[in-house]
């Protein structure tokens, strides 16, 4: 609640110190269904409202110090789901906003010059097609990006989703190729770096199931056993995937960002790459 938003200010101030915003992608997010109250003025729970994402968006251009955002995306579905951690549907009757209506706000966002493109994030393969045939029927904003997380304890992505990302052209940008730092090693052994995110806030519950540590350590043999980084290894292998568009990489150090810009650079070989879906084979997914 007391720090909502304050990236976008960050945001701001750095490109208003430095006047270059025609150089520079912006994308930021609106929430799906939530239970929060403190994001909106009317104090109401979240939903993907026309007049919720209006709000939205008024407030992030206006943190943003600018007036267009090149990326505005979805964060999440407004449809009653379970979302990070899981990967079985659960039924629900509770009504959610329609998908066209969502996409008809987003039209008018578009026509205004506050949104150049739309994206959706922590979607579905049903919501993504739903998405797809909305704008095909109704002429309305074509979905540009999906933003899901992929890495190599999560790949639940390519079991149907790739499909659609390949045949509708909707790139992915994966989130967490690192299992939010778990495939850096930095956790091996039992270790925790105070100034870590399972340090600060003990947030990878996601990434300590029994098969996801033993995944995440043969992961790290396999990259030490051929002379690589295993959080290069790990990144470099999401940024090589043919439907990922962009890697979103996350760093508290400089070292940290080194190592993560320098993921571009490594060479896969098919021994690795044999390796990598050998282990795959042997943990499926622990961590979805």
């Amino acid at each position: 609640r007391e720090t909502q938003g304050r990236t976008e200010e960050y945001i701001g101030s750095w490109l208003a110190d430095r006047n270059n915003r025609d150089k520079i992608i912006l994308a930021t997010k609106v929430n799906g269904r939530s239970v929060s109250d403190w994001f909106r003025d009317s104090g109401s729970i979240c939903r993907l409202s026309p007049a919720q994402i209006r709000e939205a968006v008024e407030k992030s251009l206006a943190r943003l110090r600018t007036d267009y955002i090149d990326l505005y995306q979805l964060h999440w579905p407004d449809r009653p789901m379970r979302l990070f951690g899981g990967l079985e549907y659960e039924h629900s009757e509770d009504e959610f906003h329609p998908i066209d209506e969502t996409l008809g706000v987003l039209a008018e966002l578009i026509s205004e010059g506050k949104v150049r493109h739309v994206g959706i994030s922590n979607e579905t393969a049903w919501g993504t097609m739903t998405y797809i045939e909305a704008s095909k029927s109704n002429g309305l904003p074509r979905v540009a990006s999906i933003q899901n997380a992929y890495n190599l304890l999560n790949r639940s992505f390519e079991v149907d989703l790739s499909e659609i990302a390949h045949r509708e052209q909707i790139g992915l940008l994966a989130y967490s190729p690192l299992g939010q730092g778990t495939l850096s090693g930095k956790y091996r052994n039992g270790q925790v770096p105070p100034d870590s995110r399972k340090g600060l806030f003990d947030r990878i519950g996601r990434y300590e199931s029994p098969q996801g540590l033993k995944a995440t350590e043969a992961y790290a043999a396999l990259a030490e056993s051929h002379g690589l980084d295993p959080a290069q290894m790990a990144i470099q292998f999401v940024t090589t995937r043919p439907f990922v568009t962009s890697s979103i990489i996350g760093a508290t150090k400089m070292e940290q960002l080194e190592t993560d810009i320098g993921s571009i650079e490594v060479e896969l070989s098919e021994d690795v790459l044999k390796g990598i879906e050998e282990i795959h084979r042997d943990f499926c997914n622990p961590c979805p």
